[in-house]
């Protein structure tokens, strides 16, 4: 097996980062109003300095500016779409190996219609890229979250009577979005999803239905979709899609197999690879990977970002070895199953514990591939 040279890597990661003490004291300031936009992006951009050193040290070829200036992995990037207003709080019910927690993110509206009319997140990119010796990597949010969250109870009708302008105007702002990264120099952009991972949940197939929506159609809307939106790319530009079914704080929300979406979202996604969940039972068996092409990566999430406990090598290379019984090995390659910190809060570990799971990705990977 070889070494990949073209992202994703064998050994890689999903993006965020437990944010810093300086981070989170910064933005409780900003937020009480004692410190300017200016003051607060300042003691960012020193943090992702640090960050960076960090990674590099660890041996990852793909960097991350570890999402420190997010409070949230999809809110900040689309509420800065113009026609999109956060509206109240969603209550979600989060699990975790010790109970279940409430949680209530922004609720997302579309109250205009959809237009990029600024950048949102080049001058980020730049920064990063500025400060790295690998391949800088910026992770965006799936256009599907501005759907899948309310359905087209949040979607004006007076402004879409047709749900098809809105699919379009979405698709439209993404890829003007994409193109402005592309001319900055990115080359690696990931699409968070938590969409389609819920999909494998009969409990969020329910609520889909109740909600007015086809779980069963949702996936190829949701295609379709994501490959409007990146159609424009640069040809040295590789994307990638993360499937998550939740990160608060150590817990998560959906469960099941990726079995009720796999021939949909390994067939039909126009992507060079997919970083998928499987750290522990929730995520089902690795069968449903029997449905991958030849020409796409599949980064297995084997490394658990949920708990600080550290894996045993031969344990990940175990199943490193069962998931190749279904996809080409030289196909795979080895990440943790989500990032460190999708909010702001961050999951139940330390910074320590943080790159220890790191730089384990990153031993074991060179032991499997070389």
């Amino acid at each position: 097996m070889t070494k990949t040279s073209k992202p994703p890597f064998r050994a890689d990661h999903v993006g965020s980062l437990l944010r810093p003490q300086s981070v989170l004291d910064a933005r409780a300031r900003r937020a009480d109003g004692e410190i300017s936009a200016e003051d607060l992006r300042e003691i960012e951009d020193t943090a992702i300095q640090d960050v960076v050193r960090l990674q590099e040290d660890a041996g990852l070829e793909s960097i991350t500016d570890g999402e420190f200036r997010r409070e949230m992995f999809h809110i900040d990037f689309l509420q800065n779409l113009s026609g999109v207003a956060v509206t109240g709080a969603l209550s979600v019910k989060f699990r975790s190996k010790s109970g279940e927690r409430e949680f209530a993110p922004p609720r997302l509206e579309v109250v205009g219609r959809i237009e990029r009319t600024r950048e949102i997140s080049v001058s980020d990119f730049t920064y990063l890229q500025g400060l790295v010796n690998k391949t800088p990597k910026l992770c965006i949010p799936s256009p599907t979250m501005l759907h899948f969250r309310t359905g087209r109870k949040g979607i004006s009708m007076d402004l879409y009577p047709d749900i098809e302008d809105f699919f379009a105007d979405l698709a439209r702002a993404y890829r003007e979005e994409i193109t402005a990264l592309g001319k900055a120099g990115c080359t690696y952009l990931q699409l968070d999803d938590t969409n389609l991972a819920y999909l494998c949940d009969p409990a969020m197939r329910e609520r889909t239905r109740a909600m007015g929506e086809d779980p069963d159609e949702l996936p190829m809307l949701y295609a379709r979709i994501i490959n409007d939106a990146i159609s424009t790319r640069p040809a040295d530009m590789a994307v990638c899609i993360h499937l998550c079914r939740g990160n608060f704080r150590s817990s998560w929300v959906a469960e099941g197999g990726y079995e009720p979406v796999a021939e949909v979202l390994l067939n039909e996604l126009d992507i060079d690879g997919y970083f998928l969940e499987y750290d522990d039972e929730r995520s089902g068996d690795f069968a449903p990977l029997r449905f991958a092409p030849k020409n796409k990566m599949v980064v297995l999430g084997l490394v658990t970002s949920k708990l600080p406990e550290l894996e045993a090598k031969d344990d990940l290379k175990q199943r490193i070895d069962e998931a190749a019984q279904y996809v080409d090995g030289d196909q795979l390659a080895l990440s943790p199953q989500c990032g460190f910190s999708s909010t702001v809060h961050g999951n139940e570990m330390t910074q320590a514990d943080q790159f220890a799971k790191l730089r384990l990705v990153v031993e074991t990977a060179k032991e499997v591939w070389g």
